[in-house]
């Protein structure tokens, strides 16, 4: 997840044509776009799941967690804060 999220740093910084991590990143709807993406990704997961489909359940949760990261890096939010807020929830 450490590297995912340094390739999403990197594409937010270094912006380019032929990423598609740059391209929802710096999509014209804002936020909206990863926010669609994560709808639609978390749709095909729950489908995936309740289908009992082991790959499309890996396939879409992968996806849904990339998408959520790049909601995450588009709201000004660090992977770092989550896992910090997760840590804290320990008892």
């Amino acid at each position: 997840m450490d590297e995912i999220w340094a390739v999403i740093e990197e594409r937010a910084a270094h912006p380019s044509e032929e990423s598609y991590t740059s391209k929802i990143l710096t999509h014209s709807k804002g936020i909206d776009k990863s926010l669609e993406k994560i709808g639609e990704e978390c749709t095909e997961f729950i489908i995936a799941v309740k289908n009992g489909d082991k790959n499309r359940i890996s396939e879409e949760g992968a996806d849904l967690l990339f998408h959520f990261m790049l909601a995450l890096k588009r709201s000004g939010v660090t992977l770092q804060s989550v896992w910090d807020e997760l840590q804290s929830r320990r008892h």
